[in-house]
């Protein structure tokens, strides 16, 4: 006889397997590094300094 199943991990492991696929696929679409969301900021004050500078009185 084979050994019996416990259909209760079974049922568990598919679960954590899903949820793994799907926190990857979330991963690619949305995140970013730390380093990226910073050179971003970065990147959004310098384009905000220089419109500033080349403002006009009136």
């Amino acid at each position: 006889m084979t050994t019996p199943l416990n259909l209760n991990k079974i049922r568990k492991e598919r679960g954590r397997t899903s949820r793994k696929v799907r926190s990857d696929e979330n991963a690619v679409q949305f995140g970013q590094t730390k380093t990226q969301k910073e050179a971003l900021k970065a990147r959004a004050q310098q384009i905000s300094r220089n419109l500033d500078g080349h403002k006009q009185e009136t």
